[in-house]
Parts: C-alpha cells; structure tokens; sequence
C-alpha cells in the first residue's frame, strides 16, 4: 500500500528532480534537488516565465528549462534581445547584460508556437540546448513545474 501511495504521489503531485547540467545557472545550480509540482499543469496551463521539467525533443531525455512563449506567441532573436509578439523581453531573472543569441547558424532567428507548443530557453544562454535548437516543444512533453 505504501508503495502504491509513493508511486502514485510522484507520478501525479510532487516528485524531487536533481538539475544535471550547467543551462539554468545561475538560476538553478548543477546537482541541486527540487521539487517537480505535476498537479500544476491539471488545473492551468503552463505560463511564461514558469521553470519547467520537458521530455527533450532532441534526445528525449529529461530537462529543465524556462517558457518564454506559450500557443500562438511568435518569438524573434536578434542583437543578443528576445523578443515576443514584437514586445523586448524583460528577463529579471537574467543577469544584467546576459545575451540571447540565435542558433549559432543564423544571424537572426524567428519561432513561432503552434496549438499546445511553448518555446523554452535555458537561463544560461551560452550553454543550453533550448528551443532555438530543437523549436517548439509540445505541451505532452511539459512533465511539470519546478519549484525553487
């Protein structure tokens, strides 16, 4: 019975994730425990600005990243600065003069989400594979919420 419980509380509530990787710091540090809140995305959808766990589309393994945009938004890199629907956006959880430049292939870059696509970027944006690599990630591969 216990066992049942524990399984079903980490499958559908709250589960501890270790960050592996450098792509959210300073944000979230290499090594560190969190926990994933999975009940989150049963009552609202995911939002900007929200720290996600995602089923990686590049390599389907497990990562955490930061929604910049949510279903229908369009996102559009250029000079270092992000911008969504037009609008720069403002990172305070940047450190100052932190750049955000394309795919390495292109001087600019242009994303637009689909019906339940987010873009997601990791914060340290020299050393993340993020949406400007693999685009859009579905919504059935945003496992839940990470809470700090």
């Amino acid at each position: 019975m216990a066992l049942a419980c524990y399984l079903f509380i980490s499958r559908f509530f709250l589960q501890s994730v270790r960050v592996a990787g450098q792509s959210m710091v300073p944000t979230l540090e290499n090594s560190q425990q969190y926990l994933l809140n999975r009940w989150v995305y049963y009552l609202r959808a995911p939002r900007a600005a929200d720290i996600v766990v995602i089923r990686d589309p590049a390599d389907r393994r497990l990562s955490v990243k930061r929604i910049i945009a949510t279903a229908g938004d369009s996102v559009y890199l250029k000079d270092g600065s992000v911008y969504v629907n037009g609008h720069k956006l403002q990172e305070s959880y940047l450190p100052p003069g932190t750049l955000t430049f394309p795919d390495g292939r292109l001087p600019d870059q242009w994303l637009r989400c689909g019906k339940d696509q987010y873009i997601v970027l990791g914060d340290n944006r020299k050393n993340s594979t993020d949406s400007r690599n693999y685009g859009p990630v579905a919504r059935r591969d945003i496992l839940g919420l990470i809470l700090p």
